[in-house]
């Protein structure tokens, strides 16, 4: 329920794009990605603009070429929504967030009730999250395989 109190906690005008998270937001998401790979280069891309630019691109549903420009690189953006999404990084934030809001909520953890449709044990018999990742990700063919050879 909307009430002058909470109203200004959920006020984004202040933000570059409405997306964007907000510093309380991302204090809950920073714990939960990992660190840099050791070895090699230190990381030189501002992991918060990261998650910026795929919150952008989940909300908005733009195009890749079309994100702005003032986002990290569209091909950083992709590259780590890959990432995060085969290292279960992402699923990692998603059930932290769904346990904090449950238990705001003063419910539990986990919920003692489900309902299932037929359409969602159609998705589900389809391979589910699998599936998805599966097309988010770009396609790589071989040159033999292709009809055109130069």
């Amino acid at each position: 329920m909307w009430t002058r109190q909470n109203r200004k906690r959920y006020d984004r005008s202040q933000l570059r794009y409405p997306s964007d998270l907000t510093d309380a937001e991302w204090a809950h998401v920073a714990p939960l990605i990992p660190p840099a790979k050791a070895g090699g280069n230190k990381r030189s891309v501002d992991v918060r603009e990261v998650m910026n630019g795929i919150m952008y691109i989940l909300s908005t549903g733009c195009q890749w070429r079309a994100m702005p420009k003032d986002l990290p690189p569209k091909s950083t953006v992709h590259d780590y929504l890959v990432l995060w999404s085969c290292d279960g990084t992402l699923d990692r934030i998603h059930h932290a967030l769904y346990v904090e809001c449950r238990e705001r909520g003063e419910k539990q953890a986990s919920p003692t009730a489900a309902i299932i449709d037929s359409q969602s044990v159609k998705s589900a018999e389809k391979g589910g999250p699998a599936s998805i990742r599966m097309a988010m990700m770009r396609a790589r063919r071989s040159r033999a395989r292709s009809a055109t050879f130069w």
